[in-house]
């Protein structure tokens, strides 16, 4: 249930509200748009909630009782934009942003070096893996705790923020002190306990859609986040399981625009592991621009053919600065910067 509460309603009136139904037993939402505070009521309680007591109190323009399960991620209860602090810019916002760089951290200067190729390229924020899922257990697992180093001392050369994935709970602490951005993979993002981790550390959170996952099911494991208060999540469409075997994924293009319309929350896509062919990553990251994303995350490699971990859908600094002059000119024609 969201409370919607009139146009300029007093702090007493609010407060009253929030009184009403932490007593209840449930919690208290906030958000603000165009004058008006909404407050979405989540949890769950022996008590019933009685939408009429609410709409009669002072203050109260309406209730909506129709919200999704994903309360917090929708619109219904947040209708502007969450805009999420990266490198000086917001995601969410007028600009799109693109985070670039290696699928694994393979070493000190092979890192460093990428960093300084993506960031000249226009890159707002450097990737790269120092803990690797893989389908194999025989697969470059990464370098862990020394690539977390090795990815902060390149932040620390370049200035571009660190986004990198977490796996287990119990490591979220330990790359909470080197990465500025969380990133939870496809097959972590029903990880509830994860979930629960990186909603708890309050640090920027990138999560990506699961490959056999609705959009529903994405905005639910989102929701995970957001019932701990920790706002700056963002979603990445990634592409999904079909039955088509052409490419790596599926890219779901139509999650982009469905996504926008169902949530705040800045939507990226991520292109390279949608088709895991390189020759079609341009052509999709495009797409996806057009279609509305805010950002992408793009794999780059030094040299991809001795990539030891998805060196066929990585670019090369010369491809990626190519594609970025592209993004400029899409992102402008759909009315918007990069």
């Amino acid at each position: 249930m969201i409370v919607v509460m009139q146009p300029q309603a007093k702090a007493r009136a609010i407060s009253d509200v929030i009184a009403h139904i932490t007593a209840a037993g449930y919690d208290a939402h906030l958000s603000e748009f165009e004058g008006r505070t909404f407050i979405a009521v989540v949890g769950e309680s022996a008590v019933p909630l009685d939408a009429a007591a609410y709409a009669a109190m002072p203050g109260v323009e309406r209730i909506d009782s129709s919200s999704p399960p994903y309360m917090l991620a929708s619109r219904a209860a947040h209708p502007q934009n969450s805009l999420v602090p990266l490198n000086g810019a917001r995601v969410g916002g007028q600009k799109v942003l693109v985070i670039a760089g290696p699928c694994s951290v393979e070493g000190r200067s092979e890192i460093i070096e990428t960093a300084c190729a993506v960031k000249e390229a226009g890159a707002a924020a450097l990737r790269g893996g120092a803990f690797k899922p893989r389908t194999s257990p025989y697969s470059f697992q990464g370098h862990g705790e020394k690539g977390l180093q090795w990815l902060a001392e390149a932040r620390e050369k370049t200035g571009l923020p660190v986004v990198t994935e977490v796996m287990d709970p119990a490591l979220v602490p330990l790359v909470c002190q080197y990465a500025d951005v969380l990133q939870i993979g496809a097959r972590n993002m029903q990880n509830f306990t994860l979930l629960n981790a990186v909603g708890l550390s309050q640090h920027t959170v990138l999560l990506k859609r699961g490959m056999s996952s609705t959009i529903e099911d994405l905005l639910m494991a989102a929701e995970y986040i957001l019932a701990h208060g920790n706002t700056r999540v963002m979603l990445c469409e990634r592409g999904i399981r079909t039955f088509e075997r052409a490419t790596r994924n599926t890219f779901d293009l139509n999650a982009v625009p469905v996504l926008k319309n169902l949530t705040h929350l800045p939507v990226l896509a991520d292109p390279s592991h949608a088709v895991g062919m390189r020759e079609y990553v341009p052509a999709v990251a495009l797409a996806a621009v057009a279609a509305g994303a805010d950002g992408l995350l793009v794999e780059v490699h030094l040299d991809p053919d001795r990539a030891v971990s998805d060196g066929r859908q990585s670019l090369t600094p010369a491809a990626f600065a190519k594609l970025m002059e592209q993004v400029r000119r899409v992102a402008e024609a759909v009315g918007r910067t990069a």
